[in-house]
């Protein structure tokens, strides 16, 4: 068995990876089991192919060509794992927007067990978008609890909780069952630390899929970031990304004031890679601070959630063609962070918005009108423009439904108007 070819064992190959070794560590006693079995055979073998006797030579060969025909597989699959670690260790971490979330929920749940998760079928199913999958199994049904439909009634709860010291993290399965619970959360969430002259904190987070989706018609496809926005007590959060889900989440958790988070179903499953300081347990956001996704010279581009991606396909396409745009992440709607897109608008003269939901009265309405009476204004060289959704419910049919949304070339249309180019 000394001429046989190797085989690396799977401790061999991993070395400084942490690649579970399971049935093939037995590999490597392979080879010697494998001839003692060919030689006391193979004679009988030749004798019946060949109707000769062999010799220890001939044995020796063709144990030799058997055994390599049956290890050369398992040498291949032991190359192509040797490979494939030494791409992933180079490949950039990337984690979907969904496990972000879920991450984050599960570092905080283990941070404090104040922290507790319920809603409908958030627990043995995992989740209607499996955000909270495992957690169930992980933290049982005192700590991630199934509710009736009734958003009222365990809204009520969880800021009954709140008040009594937990932090309930609420999940509606869109934001448009949140209107079953509006009572809960702007007369009893919203207006309580207030009305208690700062004596009673309401530390609870509202979380769920919010905006347009994909062929669920008017009555599941609004955008209610205008709406909480508009209430003293709540901060509101509309993350775009993985590391603004997992930093975002983690911080509306640990707050003292009830926090509406608005996600975006169609964002779950996307991956976006993530730098290693964001993969830390202390990692956290700060609610109320813009970032700027892409520097640029010539229009600002405001957005939040999904449509923060498609300003930046935009200033690609656009910066192909000379336009530099600066995209703003807004990641917080309330509190706004207006100081960041006032030092933009004064570096590129221009700013337009886009966001999903409807024109009137909405988040682009309320940027346009801070600008226009704060220090920007006079370094405008066009009106504020605004991209957005179409002022109608969300039609069913799905071309009708994508011309009313932002679409990518609906942005690259209104900055190239606004540039005159």
């Amino acid at each position: 068995s000394f001429l046989l070819p190797t085989v690396k064992t799977a401790n061999e190959i991993s070395d400084c990876h942490s690649f579970p070794v399971g049935k093939h560590q037995s590999l490597k006693f392979m080879p010697k089991l494998i001839g003692l079995i060919f030689l006391s055979t193979n004679n009988h073998i030749i004798r019946f192919y060949f109707g000769f006797a062999a010799n220890q030579t001939a044995q020796m060969l063709l144990t030799i060509t058997l055994i390599s025909v049956l290890i050369w597989p398992v040498n291949i699959h032991m190359w192509v794992k040797r490979v494939l670690f030494k791409v992933a260790a180079f490949a950039p971490f990337q984690v979907t927007v969904r496990d972000a979330l879920n991450q984050a929920m599960d570092e905080e749940l283990e941070r404090d067990e104040r922290v507790f998760l319920l809603g409908e079928e958030v627990a043995q199913y995992d989740g209607a978008y499996k955000v909270s999958r495992g957690l169930w199994k992980k933290y049982g049904d005192k700590r991630i609890i199934d509710t009736p439909i009734s958003e009222m009634g365990f809204a009520g709860i969880a800021v009954g909780a709140a008040m009594a010291g937990l932090r309930p993290i609420c999940e509606f399965m869109t934001f448009n069952f949140s209107m079953q619970a509006i009572d809960q959360v702007i007369n009893s969430a919203a207006k309580t630390y207030y009305m208690s002259a700062g004596l009673q904190p309401v530390p609870i987070v509202f979380r769920g899929p919010n905006g347009a989706s994909a062929g669920v018609a008017a009555q599941h496809s609004q955008c209610f970031a205008a709406w909480y926005a508009h209430c003293p007590g709540l901060k509101v959060v509309s993350p775009w990304n993985s590391e603004d889900c997992r930093g975002l989440l983690k911080s509306a958790i640990r707050d003292d004031n009830p926090v509406v988070f608005l996600e975006n179903e169609l964002m779950y499953g996307v991956p976006f890679e993530m730098s290693d300081e964001s993969q830390s347990k202390d990692f956290v956001i700060p609610i109320g601070k813009a970032k700027i996704e892409r520097a640029g010279s010539h229009v600002t581009l405001v957005s939040h959630s999904r449509y923060v991606g498609h300003c930046l396909d935009a200033a690609a396409v656009l910066a192909k063609e000379g336009v530099e745009c600066e995209v703003i992440n807004l990641r917080t709607i309330r509190p706004m962070d207006v100081e960041s897109i006032e030092t933009s608008v004064m570096k590129t003269n221009h700013l337009l918005t886009v966001e999903g939901g409807w024109p009137q009265f909405g988040v682009g309405a309320e940027i346009c009108a801070r600008i226009m009476e704060g220090p920007a204004f006079n370094y405008l060289d066009a009106p504020v423009t605004r991209v957005t959704g179409v002022d109608i419910p969300m039609p069913y049919a799905k071309i009708l439904e994508d011309n009313s949304v932002p679409q990518v070339k609906d942005i690259i249309f209104s900055v190239k108007k606004m540039l005159n180019v």
